[in-house]
């Protein structure tokens, strides 16, 4: 076996082979009565690549409920090893991009090259209720019925730190199914691409022309997380205001600091409704992998982003916890009411429950 050089780590390199894959028997009876499995069911079923058991682990993996915690970080932790493989790609857009279009097209297009696609989309769920549209399947008809393709729409429960926790481990479940290529779809211009951004390989800001002043609204945040941006609709009489607009882009990124990276962020233009520009956007991502693996970079972002993993973790485990506390919901109603009334400022009325917290 050749030495491995200095330095160099190989992610996911565990064969299928050391787990007995299989799940069958009467897919193990219905799934056993829509209830849980054990952990070793879970990993045996989503190695051997069975769709309905890989969607009940991420079900699992996103359930709020603390019974299920240990089970779901059992098979995620069964299935790191088996992980890794893949090119994970964000992809964000302001409203009315076409992301969904560009999307399907994306994918559909890397299904036919023999890729097994994987979208995990993030929808928006309501602040008051909860709730969420969850229609990425409905917009993605072709892609969904693709069977070298699984869509998984996930709501984002309007918080970006959870959406990142659980979506990683998501994208660690379908790379241990054997999807090569995992796209990260997020619900707009916003925190979450943030989130986001600290979870995949290559960042693709989709954007459109003829709204106006393009450059107004988009934050420089946004702006520097992005490795491509595509400006999409470039077909019949828009064609001409996509590529003043993409002009328009590469000026703007002149005045942005080279990112980490060390490769100056790629400015294109494609029609998703018309499938022009797309074979040309996977080709500038397989360019920027090779450059970034070449560089070290590649690594140094994946190492970097498995203890963000553990930091956000902790923060999203703490705010957990405090709000639980017997003495934190003890005496949150009186300082609330405090606050209220401008008795005490909002600062101290959290040193007292923090003071309540850790029993200060």
């Amino acid at each position: 076996m050749p030495e491995k050089k200095k330095n160099e780590k190989v992610f996911g390199t565990s064969s299928r082979d050391d787990w007995k894959t299989g799940v069958n028997p009467e897919i193990l009876k219905m799934l056993r009565s829509r209830g849980l499995l054990s952990s070793e069911e879970y990993i045996s079923g989503i190695l051997g690549g069975d769709r309905n058991i890989l969607a009940r682990a991420i079900t699992l993996v996103e359930s709020s409920n603390p019974a299920h915690f240990d089970l779901a970080q059992s098979v995620v932790e069964g299935c790191l090893k088996y992980s890794g493989n893949s090119v994970r790609i964000g992809i964000t857009g302001i409203p009315g991009a076409g992301k969904s279009t560009f999307i399907e097209a994306f994918g559909t297009m890397l299904t036919g090259m023999g890729k097994k696609v994987a979208v995990l989309a993030i929808d928006p769920s309501s602040a008051n209720t909860g709730g969420s549209i969850l229609g990425d399947k409905t917009r993605m008809t072709k892609l969904a019925n693709d069977p070298d393709a699984f869509i998984r729409p996930s709501p984002s429960a309007g918080t970006p730190g959870g959406v990142a926790r659980k979506t990683r481990e998501s994208i660690i479940l379908c790379e241990a199914a054997g999807f090569d290529t995992i796209i990260v779809e997020t619900v707009g211009v916003g925190q979450s691409e943030i989130a986001v951004s600290t979870m995949v390989d290559i960042f693709i800001l989709l954007l459109v022309a003829g709204t106006g002043d393009e450059l107004q609204g988009i934050k420089r945040g946004i702006m520097e997380l992005a490795d491509i941006v595509v400006v999409n609709k470039a077909d019949g009489d828009n064609k001409k205001k996509a590529e003043m607009s993409a002009s328009e882009f590469r000026n703007a990124l002149h005045c942005f600091p080279v990112p980490p990276s060390g490769i100056s962020p790629l400015v294109t233009i494609c029609s998703a409704k018309e499938g022009t520009g797309i074979k040309e956007i996977w080709e500038a991502v397989r360019d920027f992998i090779s450059r970034v693996k070449e560089n070290g970079y590649f690594e140094k972002r994946r190492e970097k982003q498995a203890v963000e993993r553990m930091h956000d973790f902790i923060k999203d485990y703490l705010i957990y916890s405090f709000y639980r506390n017997d003495e934190v919901k003890t005496c949150r109603g009186q300082v609330e009411d405090l606050l209220k009334k401008a008795e005490i400022t909002s600062y101290r009325a959290a040193f007292i429950l923090l003071n309540k917290y850790f029993k200060k």
